[in-house]
């Protein structure tokens, strides 16, 4: 009988440690997902050794690595990095780590994404495309030393250099420009490069592009009636 008692007491305790494990497993979810964000590397250090995935993400698909990337926190992107963090995961708005760290201007962030050799290129928007139309010059000279397609384009057809002259990034434009981009492509609503720069304002730039375009497309490009109500997508604050 007392086998028998004592084996039911044991069974009895490894069902409680199982409850035991249960909170504290939600409770680390969640401070993996804080210390991702708040840059606190040695937490979330600590967190990855006792079993936290390092792909955990939160209802928004933003992995641990994503909300690093996007907060500019260097440590933690190379802590996740070296625990194997897929750079490759998009959160549910369609963003990557490198795409968010590009689109914030965060530099030795994507260093960090590029030595791991994180994807430049992929379909719809890229990491290019957020660097040019936030004007991060530097961002920009990395990406394009890493392949990216200087042409590729966004979901409503603008380029790179498009949307750097929409915004008026000089610098970026003439680094495109140098890498060799297409002066003469057009986005769904017709306009060139430059005819968006002159839309906005950007005479500068716009004058830049016309006098390095072929004389056949140097022609300016009118502005459609509504093309001041173009949707353009919802950047991540």
């Amino acid at each position: 009988m007392l086998p028998r008692i004592s084996s039911f007491i044991a069974s009895l305790c490894l069902c409680a440690s199982f409850v035991a494990v249960g909170p504290a497993t939600a409770g680390s979810y969640d401070d993996a997902l804080t210390a991702a964000t708040l840059d606190r590397a040695a937490e979330l250090s600590d967190l990855l050794e006792r079993g936290i995935d390092p792909d955990t993400a939160d209802t928004n698909g933003n992995t641990l690595l994503i909300l690093a990337a996007r907060e500019g926190n260097a440590d933690v992107v190379a802590l996740l990095l070296k625990r194997g963090a897929k750079s490759s995961v998009q959160n549910k708005a369609g963003d990557t780590a490198l795409m968010l760290a590009a689109l914030k201007g965060h530099e030795v962030v994507v260093d960090r994404m590029l030595e791991a050799g994180a994807p430049v290129n992929r379909n719809g928007w890229s990491p290019l495309l957020y660097a040019a139309f936030e004007g991060h010059e530097g961002i920009v000279g990395k990406l394009l030393g890493r392949g990216a397609n200087v042409d590729a384009r966004a979901p409503n057809q603008s380029t790179a250099l498009m949307l750097a002259a929409r915004n008026g990034h000089r610098g970026v434009v003439e680094a495109l420009v140098k890498a060799g981009a297409d002066i003469s492509l057009v986005n769904e609503n017709g306009l060139t490069a430059a005819a968006w720069a002159r839309e906005n304002k950007n005479t500068d730039i716009a004058e830049y592009l016309e006098s390095r375009a072929p004389a056949a497309a140097r022609q300016r490009v009118e502005a459609k009636p509504d093309s001041g109500k173009r949707k353009m997508k919802v950047l991540i604050e």
